[in-house]
């Protein structure tokens, strides 16, 4: 399966935006789905996860109560929309994809757990 996010962009400080992540090849149905980000300098982090039916979703506590993930099955599609940035969540933001049970199921997923990877998109919250 091929992921491409999109949505990126400059923001300022208390501002919104709000990814895209389609899939293409597969649908998406059977896997786990999540956002990752990797700051200037820092390793890749988990941001957010959603299990295969939307019903299951987890957060970092740095992005608990901001931001939110979703998926559109029939559009093969995952979302991320992020309130309230903060200038330390500026970094490249990737979306991934897991066919692991516990992804599936449950939305838990870990950094090297992902099967697929898009190229991600760039996020950058000024002060």
């Amino acid at each position: 399966v091929q992921l491409q996010a999109s949505g990126g962009g400059l923001v300022q400080a208390g501002g919104f935006l709000r990814l895209s992540c389609a899939a293409s090849g597969r649908s998406m149905i059977s896997f786990g789905m999540g956002w990752f980000r990797q700051a200037p300098g820092k390793e890749r982090e988990f941001v957010a996860a959603i299990s295969w039916s939307g019903g299951r979703t987890n957060y970092s506590d740095s992005v608990k109560g901001r931001f939110t993930i979703s998926r559109d099955n029939a559009k093969n599609t995952v979302y991320l929309q992020m309130n309230s940035l903060k200038p330390v969540g500026t970094a490249v933001y990737y979306c991934a994809a897991s066919r692991s049970d516990t992804a599936q199921t449950m939305g838990v997923m870990t950094r090297d757990g992902m099967n697929y990877w898009g190229k991600g998109t760039e996020v950058t919250v000024s002060s």
